[in-house]
């Protein structure tokens, strides 16, 4: 009797233990969103850098200044462009003076072609006179042909003189005009060893210090604004395609635990970072936190869709993306929005059908 009694009770515990869990359609408001990690950052930052080489010798700034649009930040010591300015200048100078006509490149020209005209004066009275001879039939034919070949001769060689001239006159201008910019490209690159700002702004970072060497390559300060700042967000590419311009924004930083900040994206950089596969955007603050700092990163959630009431089952309670069990068997439905733990029903079940949650 006993040993019945325990065979019984065995069966009802193991009936009761493959009993699967099971619920009902829920009505709840949903949000579909896009997840993003956050990186703050003053809007309009930028690198400074300088135009010239040489050795850092004043950071007339310090981090965390505030500067106006062309006030100096850096100074610079070079030498070398300003040899470079007072040889450009020389090189100008000398230019101007050939042009002039000064010196013997055009002169020594202009001489050429005044004698040259009196040659071709001379030779044309001589080549017409013996022409008018040699009409009348006085003359030889020697001297007709001489002269008309000494005439021919000095009409070209006053023509090569005259071309000559204007060619050399061309090529004098052109090297002006070409001392000029390089003098000019000479004195801006003088100018240049103080670097100044591009914008009113804060200096957040100077990177080097007096005494250390200085090129093109390498920022020197990195300025933005004072006030406005913006979030960088990296977006997996399976998701980019899903958000656009406007849709809000809910921020949660890090420094500040548990507090939820609103904003809007404002920007969608359209080339993938090939090196973790994501796609930069950009969203500015509703109300920004009283207190920012460049670098302070969290995460957000992109809002792409929400509804005030709709059917919604959880997630883990579907089979195939497509299916659920119920008493009936397995049943396809249509889904909606979705987010982390539940998912809309539009059609295929209603709140008064139990589904059950597979193995």
């Amino acid at each position: 009797m006993k040993r019945v009694l325990f065979i019984g009770l065995f069966l009802i515990i193991g009936a009761c233990s493959e009993k699967k869990d099971r619920t009902l359609p829920i009505q709840r408001p949903i949000t579909e969103s896009v997840y993003s990690s956050v990186t703050v950052q003053p809007d309009s930052l930028y690198e400074v850098y300088a135009i010239v080489s040489g050795i850092l010798d004043a950071n007339l700034v310090e981090e965390g200044d505030i500067v106006l649009k062309n006030e100096p930040l850096i100074q610079i010591i070079n030498s070398s462009p300003k040899l470079t300015a007072e040889n450009a200048k020389f090189t100008l100078e000398l230019a101007k003076e050939n042009y002039n006509g000064k010196a013997a490149v055009l002169s020594g020209i202009l001489d050429q072609i005044n004698a040259a005209k009196l040659k071709y004066k001379n030779d044309s009275i001589n080549y017409f006179r013996q022409k008018n001879l040699w009409e009348q039939n006085i003359g030889s034919k020697i001297d007709y042909d001489t002269k008309k070949l000494n005439y021919e001769l000095s009409e070209n060689n006053l023509l090569t003189l005259q071309n000559n001239y204007q060619r050399t006159k061309n090529e004098l201008l052109t090297t002006v005009k070409q001392s000029e910019n390089n003098y000019r490209t000479a004195l801006i690159s003088t100018k240049d060893f103080t670097v100044k700002s591009k914008i009113n702004g804060k200096v957040y970072a100077l990177y080097k210090e007096p005494g250390e060497i200085v090129n093109t390559m390498e920022p020197l300060a990195s300025i933005g604004s004072i006030n406005n700042f913006i979030m960088d967000m990296l977006v997996d590419e399976v998701d980019i395609v899903r958000v656009k311009i406007g849709q809000d924004v809910l921020i949660h930083l890090d420094a500040y635990n548990g507090k939820i900040f609103k904003g809007n994206v404002s920007k969608i950089y359209p080339k993938k970072d090939e090196r973790n596969q994501t796609f930069k955007i950009e969203a500015v603050f509703e109300n920004p936190p009283a207190v920012l700092y460049p670098g302070l990163s969290g995460e957000a959630n992109i809002i792409i869709a929400k509804k005030d009431s709709v059917l919604t089952i959880p997630k883990n309670y579907l089979i195939d993306d497509t299916k659920v069990e119920t008493d009936a068997g397995l049943v396809t439905i249509t889904t909606g929005l979705q987010n982390m733990e539940y998912i809309e029903v539009i059609e295929g079940i209603n709140k008064d059908t139990y589904i059950y949650k597979p193995e």
